[in-house]
């Protein structure tokens, strides 16, 4: 019953439970990530919404519905964390952080360009992007319904990363 040099049975079990609440803990912290990218995506939307042009009325409809989304995909991987026994994140990235005080002394001196801010959301949106990415091809150990629930909001986040873009375009093409 014991596996030759690994100890007792009892020693076994500990390693065995100790890499078990590692994997767990690890999960944890990369569900909290995106709860936290989820936040800061919600907050830069609102903030771009009220940064836009009274006459940019189509990107701020698309940017309130954006930042709806990412409240949703937030309360999902919550309720995932809290099925795990943990206390999940309410707090943004800190890396967000930086850029988004970034974006508000850039929107301080801009004139509510539509451009500006369309290239601002952009990058997030890519950054959101390989977020998500390196959660399904890390190392984190993902049950199926977990694997499934990220790759399905890592699909509806391509999908606005690829309108923010188009729209991007739009606007480069009008001022040319």
């Amino acid at each position: 019953f014991l596996s030759p040099g690994r100890g007792t049975i009892l020693e076994q079990v500990s390693i065995e439970n100790f890499s078990i609440m590692k994997q767990i803990n690890n999960l944890i912290r990369v569900l909290n990530d995106l709860i936290e990218i989820n936040n800061d995506r919600m907050e830069g939307y609102q903030r771009a919404a009220i940064e836009l042009k009274k006459a940019d009325i189509d990107l701020r409809a698309i940017f309130r519905s954006m930042a709806n989304d990412s409240k949703y995909y937030a309360a999902e991987l919550k309720q995932v964390v809290d099925e795990l026994g943990a206390v999940s994140s309410t707090d943004t990235t800190n890396k967000r952080k930086v850029y988004r005080a970034w974006m508000n002394v850039k929107s301080g001196f801009s004139s509510h360009d539509r451009q500006e801010i369309l290239e601002s959301c952009e990058y997030g949106e890519a950054e959101a992007q390989e977020a998500y990415q390196n959660v399904l091809t890390g190392e984190t150990i993902l049950s199926e319904n977990i694997r499934s629930l990220i790759a399905s909001q890592q699909l509806s986040l391509q999908t606005a990363h690829d309108l923010i873009k188009s729209f991007k375009h739009a606007a480069h093409a009008m001022e040319v």
